[in-house]
């Protein structure tokens, strides 16, 4: 059984955001892509969607944004759904840093401002 430290994990660093791939393809995760994310205060992620659905599951801190057009609110324990296809943008409006696992499936690409992208921390 493959096992991947987070010790061992790349640090990615994007506009105020910290990712640390888990498990991931280059880490020999076949199907999902699992991530460490740390969101900084203050900071606003752009609004953008994902051709895979991807879970926010959050460790401590808290995250707003929108999903769909609606307003959302998350803080530890609880996990934000995104479907494939829906709009979503998330913030960091606290004083404390949000520190999120995130988890979707391997191939995952997201389209922001016109561009398709594939998230280096997703592979």
């Amino acid at each position: 059984m493959p096992v991947s430290t987070l010790a061992d994990a790349r640090t990615i660093e994007f506009h105020g955001l910290t990712a640390r791939p888990i498990a991931v393809p280059s880490r020999g995760s076949a199907e999902l892509a699992v991530w460490h994310l740390e969101v900084a205060p203050g900071v606003r992620g752009e609004e953008h969607t994902v051709d895979r659905e991807e879970v926010f599951v959050i460790r401590s801190g808290r995250l707003s944004g929108t999903l769909g057009g609606e307003p959302c609110e998350v803080g530890p324990g609880d996990a934000l759904i995104v479907p494939p296809g829906v709009p979503f943008g998330l913030a960091n409006d606290g004083s404390e840093p949000a520190r999120v696992v995130v988890c979707t499936s391997a191939g995952v690409r997201a389209s922001l401002d016109g561009r398709t992208i594939v998230p280096p921390w997703s592979e």
